[in-house]
């Protein structure tokens, strides 16, 4: 898969279809190696998935679907995952570089302590998420994502794209957000407006963010008032 550049990022993709490359078929990401590499998985329903202290690397995840997810100090490393329904999962601890989420479920997720570094979410459905004291240390990039009251808490941000994606409610808390790029997206219901400093956008949304920081401090305009 090609690298894919939105605006002045450039997010790089795990590359998975080079020749040479053999991707072998498993049947559970645990390992007693705490390793698991070179692998294609998916096509299954679990009641559970229990992740920690192992690392994924090189390989492709697809139509899995589980009840509970709870990956904690995992690094994962040039994987796909597609299609995959993985509401409420838990991520914490954890580093992702080079990964993509492409059609999947997070609703409800909760993402803690994440670094990511050139990780694209696209076409996923993260309303009601939650990501705390998330770090983008490379290029990170949300496209064509629903983010319906999802929440940024204590996050870094710097650089990172958010391209056409759903922002009704979607809450920035205090983080840093030096370039972070809105562009392209329907500012007018975001929360938190006032945390969002130095952060790039079309002229035309100015109007935007200023309706949404109108409708956040609950004011009222004189003439609406009844006279008196």
């Amino acid at each position: 898969m090609d690298d894919i550049t939105f605006g002045r990022v450039t997010v790089a993709l795990p590359h998975l279809n080079e020749p040479g490359l053999y991707l072998s078929k498993v049947t559970t990401l645990d390992s007693t190696r705490g390793i698991v590499q070179g692998f294609r998985y998916g096509d299954t329903e679990l009641r559970d998935l229990d992740l920690a202290e192992t690392r994924l690397i090189t390989g492709r995840i697809a139509n899995l679907r589980a009840d509970r997810v709870q990956i904690d100090q995992v690094r994962i490393d040039s994987v796909e995952f597609e299609a995959c329904d993985l509401t409420a999962a838990r991520i914490t601890d954890s580093k992702l570089s080079r990964v993509v989420f492409r059609t999947c479920k997070l609703m409800g997720a909760g993402l803690t302590g994440v670094t990511l570094d050139n990780v694209l979410f696209d076409n996923c459905k993260l309303d009601y998420a939650t990501f705390e004291q998330i770090r983008a240390t490379g290029p990170v990039a949300f496209t064509n994502c629903a983010l319906t009251e999802a929440s940024f808490t204590g996050c870094d941000l710097s650089g990172a794209v958010l391209d056409t994606c759903t922002l009704r409610l979607t809450e920035f808390g205090r983080g840093k957000y030096q370039g972070l790029d809105l562009r392209g997206n329907d500012l007018t219901a975001l929360r938190g407006v006032a945390n969002l400093g130095k952060i790039l956008i079309d002229r035309s949304q100015q109007a935007e963010l200023a309706e949404a920081l109108v409708t956040e401090l609950d004011v009222t305009f004189a003439d609406t008032l009844n006279n008196r």
